[in-house]
């Protein structure tokens, strides 16, 4: 059986209305067979005032909005492209109850209390998620399954030792795993009951239909470009277009514009992923994670009546690594785990590692009253998205939330976080720096292959070329609007990446997601071309 093309066939079959679009070139695994719903209402009245414009929709987003239409509010939900387009829709949608930051971590930089508490949100976020699967009945392929951690080195073993002894003095259940299904030979492993899985496009489609069927409002393509504030409300402009709202929720995975101190409190990083068939239906029926940095995880999902392994990791800073070498080491290590039979597809996603390892949930530092953001989900974007939701619903709702001091997007910890956001932000300077210093010269375009691109130098200018399919030339400028950084090409998902705050731009220069607003300035070099 050919599974590529079983694959593709299901993708061209998504076709027929709108398929789910995503912020890459490469098609993640959710996207097979799944098509874009059209909002219900898709216009406002310029004088209509919400009581919560959300905007961003993602798994926080769509999830936020919910919440809060579910308590009567008048919610609507923006964002610059559709539903899903961001990481909600290339992430690998493991449900857990522990998290990239441990608990043993947490206890260190925070507290114990802290740790239970930590704990305790995440149990709630695991719960809230059945519970919508359930109440709205999405058809999201929601599974309970277990889930192992396993060590195979002495320093793995002492990791993943302070991990389950953390994980169960904050009251989360974990037992040893001495027969654990690990995929290689191992020294120790844990086993947490009571994770999950689910298709992650399928759950945000099923919450914006509960969403909009309570009244709620979701627009499209609507890049909101700036907000202003006055007393009763805020006004948020997207070209010609305004929307009035009480409050309003950045729901974008870190907030938008001008640099804000969460941008240096968040490093973006990229995680790779496959979705293969294997051979002897080797599946596993769980959740596998090892303990090697970055870790590797896997899992099981099946698409249309077909099972797929699918694989995650070798995560590196966006902008700095080789995305098609991240790919070609992924799919090497899969198969000495797995008798891989074929890769059907391949994609990455991006998510932010906040300084002190927990994410941040609240008012937006700097910002008026009433606008509030949520970001630092490391690689947990499913749970603490969800976290998110609860917390920023209690806050609206209520003013107050019993995890706003855990979170407060304005808290400073003199000691947790310290070491990490000053050698994060020591390799931004070096961006703004080394990169103007190191740019590759070109003496032809023959240099550049079709569907690739390439920072070079032009008449003493630094710019940005892509080179299409059809031999077709883009030129930009390659500083990033953002804040100045210089940005890399990906050519895998075929996107200009910025390594200093993880703005992400098409081959053409438009933004597709990150802080920056606007796109890269286009340049017009006829000479260049003509060579």
């Amino acid at each position: 059986m050919n599974t590529s093309s079983n694959f593709n066939n299901i993708q061209k079959a998504g076709t027929a209305t709108k398929r789910m679009e995503r912020d890459g070139a490469n098609d993640s695994l959710w996207q097979a067979g799944v098509t874009a719903e059209s909002p219900q209402r898709a216009t406002t009245s310029a004088s209509e005032i919400f009581d919560t414009l959300v905007v961003g929709a993602g798994i926080t987003g769509l999830t936020t909005a919910l919440l809060l239409q579910k308590e009567g509010r008048k919610c609507i939900v923006a964002d610059a492209h559709s539903p899903g387009y961001g990481t909600t829709g290339g992430t690998t949608a493991h449900i857990n109850t522990f998290a990239d930051t441990t608990f043993a971590e947490v206890e260190s930089d925070f507290g114990q209390e802290e740790a239970r508490q930590f704990a305790q949100a995440i149990a709630e976020s695991v719960a809230l998620i059945h519970n919508l699967v359930e109440t709205h009945r999405i058809d999201c392929d929601f599974e309970w399954k277990q889930a192992y951690v396993y060590a195979e080195t002495d320093k793995e073993t002492k990791q993943l030792d302070d991990l389950y002894q953390s994980a169960l003095r904050a009251g989360v259940t974990a037992g040893p795993a001495p027969d654990a299904p690990a995929p290689l030979p191992f020294r120790k492993a844990v086993v947490f009951d009571k994770q999950a899985q689910f298709h992650p496009l399928k759950y945000i489609l099923g919450l914006q239909k509960a969403f909009e069927d309570l009244g709620g409002v979701v627009v499209v393509n609507t890049l909101i470009d700036r907000i202003d504030s006055n007393d009763e409300y805020h006004t948020a402009y997207s070209g010609d277009r305004e929307i009035r709202a009480r409050s309003v929720v950045y729901a974008t995975h870190i907030p938008p514009g001008g640099v804000n101190v969460l941008h240096f409190r968040n490093a973006p990083y990229r995680s790779y992923v496959i979705a293969a068939t294997l051979k002897e239906d080797a599946y596993p029926d769980v959740l596998i994670y090892d303990m090697q940095d970055p870790y590797h995880y896997f899992r099981t999902h099946m698409i249309d009546g077909q099972k797929y392994l699918v694989a995650g990791g070798h995560d590196h800073k966006t902008g700095h690594g080789d995305p098609v070498q991240a790919f070609a080491d992924l799919i090497d290590y899969t198969k000495k785990c797995y008798p891989v039979d074929e890769i059907a597809t391949q994609w990455s996603a991006q998510y932010y590692v906040p300084a002190d390892g927990l994410p941040y949930i609240g008012q937006l530092p700097g910002a008026s009253g009433g606008i509030y953001t949520a970001t630092g989900f490391n690689g947990n974007g499913m749970i603490l998205g969800t976290v998110s939701a609860i917390v920023l619903s209690e806050l609206i709702l209520k003013g107050a939330s019993p995890y706003e001091k855990l979170f407060d997007p304005g808290r400073v910890k003199p000691v947790a976080g310290f070491t990490e956001f000053v050698k994060e932000n020591a390799d931004v300077v070096g961006r703004f720096v080394g990169d103007r210093l190191g740019i590759e010269e070109i003496d032809s375009l023959a240099e550049i292959t079709a569907g690739s691109g390439k920072i070079v130098e032009y008449d003493g200018q630094k710019v940005g070329i892509y080179r299409n399919e059809s031999g077709e030339v883009t030129v930009i400028d390659p500083v990033c609007t953002h804040a100045g950084c210089i940005v890399q090409w990906n050519d895998s998902e075929k996107s200009w990446d910025c390594p200093c705050h993880g703005a992400r731009f098409n081959c053409q220069g438009e933004v597709l997601t990150g802080p920056a607003r606007n796109p890269l300035d286009r340049v017009e070099v006829a000479q260049v071309v003509n060579k």
